[in-house]
This record gives C-alpha cells, sequence and structure tokens, in this order.
C-alpha cells in the first residue's frame, strides 16, 4: 500500500508538473494557436458574417486611427487575453492562425499600432512605450513616461513611421509629446490646460489632429505654434479621424438634440472651414475607405442594432449585419486598406470578439501601397 501511494504520488506530481508547463506555455510569446473561424448568416439580411475570435475570451481591436491591418490584407494586429493577460497577437487573414506578440504587464490593447512599413509595431504598456519587431519579436522599451505625470487617452505613429506621439497629464493639465522611433528621444510639442486626448498626425503636413474630450478638435504645428481650435458643428464630437490624403478631418457630429439625426461632416482646416457630408441612421461609430468615397457606421439604434455602408454621393445607406453589441460605440467598424472587407467587434456571443465581412460586392477596390 505504501509502494502503491508514492507511485500514485509521484505520478500525481508528474500530471501536476506537465500540466503547469503547459499553462505556461499558453502565455508565451511566439506561440501559435489553430484558427477561431465561425461563418454565420446574419439573421438581419443573411449575408456570411465570419467571427474572427473565440468570444469565450476577449479580444479587441487597435484604436481606429491606428494601423491595425497591414497594407496588403495579410494580416490583422490585435489584442486579446487568450493567454490570461491582455497581450498583443498577429492573425493571418489567408487561414486565420494568429500568433503571440508580447509577454507584457498592463498592455494597453488600444494602443497597437504598425508601423508604416508593417515591419514592426508600436504599444504602450504600463508607463513604457515599446516598439517590438514582428519578425524576430525582439523589443525595445523607447520611452518611460516620468513620475508625477500620468497618460492621456490615444497613442500612433505617425505616416512618416518616425515618432510615436501621445499625451501625458499632471493635474488638470497636460503635454503633447513624441518620442523618436530610432533614438527613443521624447520632446515636447505644447502643453494644454485640459486632457489632451488621441492626438492623430497629420498626412503630408507637419500637423496634429487633438481633442478636447467631445468638446473640440484642435490642430497644432509640430514646432509648437498656431495650436487653435478647429470650427466644427454644434453639438458633441464623436470620433475623428484624417482622410488619408490628409485635406480634411472626417467625424461625427452628435447634435444636442436628440431627436435629430447624427451626421458625418467634413472640417477643412486650410480654410477652417466645416460642411455636411451625410445625415445617418444614428451612427456612433464610423470608418470610411481610402478614397472617403464609402462610410462604414455602426448604429446605436436599439431597435436596429446595425452595420451600415453609406455611400457618399447618393446618400444611400445599405445594411450588412446586425452588431447587437451592448455598448454600440465600442464596434468601431473599419475597412481592409483595399476596401474590399470590413472589420468590427462585438459582445454579442459573450466577451469581446472580432467579425469580419466581405464586401467586395458593394463597394469598388481601392489602391494600396506596395509595401506589405
Amino acid at each position: 500500500m505504501a509502494g502503491s501511494a508514492q507511485r500514485i504520488s509521484r505520478r500525481s506530481l508528474l500530471v501536476s508538473g506537465l500540466a503547469a508547463t503547459r499553462l505556461l506555455a499558453v502565455g508565451a510569446k511566439g506561440n501559435a494557436f489553430p484558427s477561431d473561424w465561425r461563418k454565420y448568416p446574419d439573421p438581419a439580411t443573411e449575408l456570411e458574417v465570419l467571427r474572427l475570435t473565440d468570444p469565450e475570451h476577449s479580444s479587441t481591436l487597435p484604436a481606429y486611427y491606428n494601423r491595425a491591418i497591414a497594407r496588403n490584407s495579410g494580416f490583422l494586429l490585435f489584442s486579446s487575453d487568450r493567454s490570461g493577460s491582455t497581450q498583443a497577437f498577429r492573425m493571418d487573414l489567408k487561414a486565420g492562425a494568429t500568433r503571440q506578440l508580447t509577454e507584457a504587464e498592463n498592455l494597453d490593447g488600444s494602443s497597437l499600432t504598425l508601423t508604416p512599413d508593417n515591419r514592426s509595431f508600436c504599444y504602450l504598456a504600463g508607463r513604457s512605450l515599446y516598439l517590438i519587431n514582428l519578425s524576430t519579436l525582439r523589443e525595445r522599451e523607447l520611452y518611460q513616461i516620468p513620475e508625477g505625470w500620468e497618460r492621456c487617452s490615444g497613442m500612433t505613429v505617425g505616416p512618416d513611421g518616425t515618432h510615436a506621439t501621445f499625451a501625458e497629464r499632471q493635474g488638470e493639465g497636460s503635454r503633447l509629446r513624441m518620442v523618436s522611433l530610432v533614438q527613443g528621444l521624447a520632446r515636447t510639442v505644447m502643453e494644454a490646460p485640459f486632457a489632451i486626448a488621441d492626438p492623430i498626425p497629420r498626412p503630408m503636413r507637419a500637423q496634429v489632429l487633438y481633442r478636447q474630450g467631445d468638446e473640440a478638435l484642435w490642430l497644432v504645428n509640430l514646432d509648437g505654434k498656431q495650436s487653435h481650435p478647429l470650427k466644427v458643428a454644434e453639438g458633441r464630437i464623436g470620433p475623428a479621424n484624417w482622410a488619408p490624403d490628409g485635406k480634411t478631418v472626417l467625424y461625427l457630429n452628435f447634435p444636442e438634440d436628440p431627436k435629430q439625426l447624427n451626421a458625418v461632416r467634413e472640417q477643412t482646416p486650410d480654410t477652417n472651414t466645416d460642411r455636411l457630408v451625410a445625415k445617418t441612421s444614428q451612427f456612433v461609430h464610423f470608418g470610411f475607405n481610402r478614397d472617403t468615397t464609402v462610410f462604414v457606421g455602426a448604429s446605436r439604434n436599439t431597435a436596429s442594432p446595425h452595420i451600415l455602408i453609406l455611400l457618399r454621393l447618393t446618400h444611400r445607406e445599405f445594411t450588412l449585419c446586425e452588431h447587437k453589441a451592448s455598448h454600440p460605440e465600442t464596434v468601431a467598424p473599419m475597412f481592409s486598406p483595399d476596401s474590399q472587407r470590413i472589420y468590427f467587434q462585438s459582445d454579442r456571443h459573450g466577451k469581446p470578439a472580432i467579425y469580419c465581412m466581405h464586401v467586395e460586392k458593394l463597394v469598388e477596390k481601392t489602391e494600396t501601397d506596395s509595401v506589405g
């Protein structure tokens, strides 16, 4: 009996050790996972929807203004807690396999962003900014937020791929910061008496767009000069982003009167003029294709919780599918670089998951850069 108990004890220890090894391996950087893709017909339109991640764990897209999809639409950068904590993952968009890219503490999934050459990505974790090579997974800490300062909402890498841009807060005030991706040198662009949020460098111009909550959009030169609010429509400001050519800012306007429709509007900073593009079926979040001729939006209408396409020329809307997210503002639909697919997130099947739909029959293909 003693020998039997000893054998059982040894066997139990061996099994426990193997189980612990497997648990440790689950969260290891570089680990690969098979596809979790599931197709289903949408209940509202019967169009095919592809769920890319398993709703047993939370998976989310980066901030809507960051680069999440490779230029050739070959892979997707996203965050997930499938390994026990929120980490960055790369998904092959041809077969669905994923690979864990980080082992970071307190990673901010919204901060993930590809560099323009698609060879690396940046992210914020805790008080630090990191740059990681996608091929080798070698990472480098570029910057650490100084004591006495806290990070504000938002971080992105500019169109030229030379700097990461974000803001830091101290008390009621904040400062806009830029960090070189090569040397890791940091500088302050300007300071503001409020919390700067979601700074987005302007394509083709040496300027940065930033937010003052949902009250105002501001523009500042990279030398810190001429910081000024942009003229926008009355009401609250929803998601805002540069058109790819950098000539205008497209944003959602939420009128103070709830009976009025939310609208897509366009602000031209060079003339500081603002105009209506189209009223919407109560879009609460939106994205647009490369030439800004087509918009994709998530409706906040509880009776029709849909993802819709809006044609700029005719103002016509087409329902693609239901999103049924408990918080429609988090759906954040976006186009692939070639405009042939749309991606969004929803917790309709459990925890937040990422979804995809093919729209090549509805939207013309747009040209993409040859790199990536």
